[in-house]
C-alpha cells in the first residue's frame, strides 16, 4: 500500500482506487490528485458498456459535486489534445470519438453508417419536436399514412415509448421520445435539438 508520509515511497506511482482515501488526500495534493481522480473517471467510462451517471461516480469515487466536476474539467481538457470526446447526455457521461473523425470512420467502416429512410426521419421528427403526438397527428402534419412498420423500427430503437392517451374519439395513445432518443443523438435535453427543419430538408439529407 503507498504510504504517502513515506519519502522512500516512489511519488510518480499512481494510488489505486482502495490504496488512499481520495477526499483525504485531496486537501494535500488537490492538483495533482484530482489529475489522478480524472484518470480513474476515465478507466470507468472505457471500461463501461453504457453511459455512466454523476451520481455512480460521485459514490464509487468517493467525490462531492465539486470534486468530481472540477476532476472532469481536467478529463476534458486532457482529452482535447487526442481523438475522443467527454459527452455528456441524458443517460450520464461517456467517451466518443471526437466528430472530426467521423468521415475517417465512415469510409474505413461504411457498414457501420446507417442510413435512415426518409420517413422515419420525417416521424422521428414531428414526435421529437411535437411530442406528445398521436399515430394520426403524425399523418396530419407529414401528410400520408404512417406505415406500422415506421413505428415498429422506432420502438425497436427504443426511441419512442407510449405514455398516456388522448382524450378524444378511439383514446389513441400518446407517443414521446425515450431518453435512447437523446443518447443516440448525442443530446443531453430536448431543448438541445436544432430548430425544427421542414421534411423536404430531412428528405434531401437522407
Amino acid at each position: 500500500m503507498l504510504d504517502i508520509d513515506d519519502p522512500k515511497q516512489n511519488s510518480d506511482r499512481e494510488p489505486t482506487l482502495t490504496s488512499t482515501p481520495l477526499n483525504s488526500t485531496l486537501s494535500l495534493q488537490p492538483h495533482s490528485q484530482l489529475a489522478i481522480i480524472s484518470k480513474h473517471i476515465e478507466v470507468l467510462l472505457h471500461a463501461s458498456e453504457t453511459p455512466l451517471t454523476a451520481h455512480m461516480l460521485k459514490k464509487h469515487l468517493s467525490l462531492s459535486t465539486q470534486e468530481l466536476q472540477l476532476a472532469l474539467a481536467i478529463l476534458r481538457e486532457r482529452l482535447s489534445n487526442g481523438v475522443l470526446d467527454l459527452s455528456e447526455t441524458v443517460s450520464g457521461y461517456r467517451l466518443q470519438i471526437s466528430d472530426s473523425y467521423s468521415a475517417l470512420v465512415q469510409c474505413v467502416f461504411p457498414q457501420r453508417q446507417e442510413r435512415l429512410s426518409q420517413a422515419l426521419l420525417e416521424t422521428l421528427s414531428v414526435i421529437a419536436y411535437k411530442q406528445p403526438v398521436t399515430r394520426s397527428d403524425i399523418e396530419q402534419v407529414r401528410g400520408v399514412t404512417l406505415s406500422s412498420n415506421i413505428l415498429r423500427q422506432l420502438f425497436d430503437k427504443g426511441w419512442i415509448m407510449e405514455n398516456g392517451y388522448k382524450d378524444t374519439l378511439g383514446r389513441p395513445a400518446l407517443l414521446y421520445t425515450t431518453a435512447q432518443f437523446l443518447d443516440a443523438f448525442g443530446l443531453n435535453r430536448l431543448d438541445e435539438l436544432p430548430p425544427m427543419p421542414d421534411m423536404t430538408a430531412i428528405g434531401a439529407a437522407s
